[in-house]
């Protein structure tokens, strides 16, 4: 029954937090047992500390290192682990009582040149915290293969170095993982030549990657593999009914995981029958919400989503109870795949199927652009080739001699 944590004798500096971490703990939806195992542990840490003459400021990471050991060595078999501790530590921790990690200030050359590239992708260029996270990797990459010169071996960079370096990098890599490279090293050289740390525009001289994303086909699912991917969704539980709304959204509106984890419960216009959608770039755009999916929608958040004060549409089923991350919406799709037999199967893929769908329906090229809101007619325009139909029409007849047959 809720509350009763409230037996849980606490003593030591801890005391006065109690309440305050057995309700955030029942408010992401742990049940009693839990929330009484968590409190048992905060007494186990309080007492320690108490028995030491600590207060929670003493709490550091050396000292919870220190704590885990004591409790293994006394037989417990439970939480003795960093994690088992971390929802205590993350509590305090948003409090503000105990100590802030100390930050490590950059030392190396290197480190101090990486640091100053990070407030220019920040700060000058504006970029995104993902986008900012991808340049320095493989601005770290860079100044790894030149480690072995003086300073930051920048100085007397050359072309040829950057095009050797491309070469030894992406010779192993995939197209995507190439270009992901070669655009991080012309963001990092514009901002070496713009420092005055390199005397030449070398950014130019980084290669293209030759590119054939529009050369295959849309690998979209045919409908009887769709019908068996969502079949495969026991709607007769919570996690099925979660699953099915999810896999509704991806294969009829051809959203992306990452705009399916970023639903709120406020984008959804009942009324109007309409959804707000979270693309790249920020930007925000409305979309028809069909009845079908609605419907599954809705199952969800009448018969499965658990109450709790996170504002995304869909969330953990278990404790403690957080939005699904762009990985939970493709994992939710993996392993739907998994128990319909199908191979291959990814969230993307659903988003080609949407637009496949669409094309088989009649609708045209610019129609499926707008559902799935592409910037250029360029992106959109590989789905042509999956209307076969049309494009008959515009073959024209292998030509045919006077004798009738087919000249060579």
């Amino acid at each position: 029954m809720g509350g009763s944590w409230l037996r849980v004798g606490v003593v030591g500096p801890l005391v006065p937090y109690v309440s305050g971490f057995a309700l955030e703990l029942e408010g992401q939806g742990y049940r009693p047992g839990p929330v009484c195992d968590q409190v048992r542990l905060m007494a186990h840490v309080s007492r320690w500390l108490d028995g030491l003459g600590l207060g929670v400021d003493d709490l550091t990471s050396e000292r919870v290192a220190e704590f885990l050991v004591v409790r293994r060595r006394a037989g417990y078999v439970l939480w003795r682990s960093a994690k088992g501790v971390a929802p205590l530590l993350g509590y305090l921790g948003r409090l503000g009582v105990v100590p802030v990690p100390v930050l490590v200030v950059a030392a190396t050359p290197d480190e101090l040149f990486l640091d100053g590239y990070r407030r220019y992708l920040v700060e000058e260029r504006g970029l995104a915290a993902s986008t900012v996270t991808s340049y320095l990797h493989v601005a770290g990459l860079f100044l790894a293969s030149r480690s072995e010169l003086p300073g930051l071996g920048l100085v007397e960079l050359r072309a040829g170095e950057v095009i050797e370096f491309v070469l030894a990098e992406c010779c192993e890599r995939s197209v995507g993982s190439a270009a992901y490279v070669v655009t991080g090293l012309r963001s990092l050289l514009r901002f070496c030549y713009l420092e005055g740390i390199i005397a030449r525009p070398l950014a130019e001289a980084v290669p293209a990657v030759a590119s054939r994303r529009l050369a295959g086909l849309p690998r979209a699912l045919d409908r009887d593999a769709v019908a068996r991917l969502l079949k495969s969704c026991d709607r007769r539980t919570v996690f099925g009914r979660r699953d099915f709304a999810v896999l509704m959204l991806l294969v009829r509106l051809g959203l992306r995981s990452g705009e399916v984890a970023g639903l709120r419960l406020h984008d959804i216009d009942w009324r109007r029958g309409e959804l707000l959608v979270r693309g790249k770039g920020g930007k925000e755009e409305r979309l028809p919400l069909p009845v079908d999916v609605g419907d599954a929608v809705a199952g969800w958040l009448g018969r499965g989503r658990p109450r709790c004060a996170v504002r995304e549409v869909f969330t953990r089923v278990r404790a403690p109870h957080r939005g699904l991350g762009r990985a939970g919406v493709s994992a939710i799709v993996v392993a739907a795949g998994k128990r319909a037999g199908l191979v291959g199967v990814h969230a993307h893929r659903l988003r080609h199927t949407a637009a496949t769908e669409l094309l088989r329906a009649g609708a045209g090229l610019g129609e499926i652009g707008l559902l799935l809101r592409h910037e250029s007619v360029l992106t959109t325009s590989i789905y042509a080739k999956v209307d076969r139909a049309s494009l008959r029409q515009l073959a024209k007849p292998w030509p045919v001699s006077v004798s009738g047959k087919a000249a060579r």
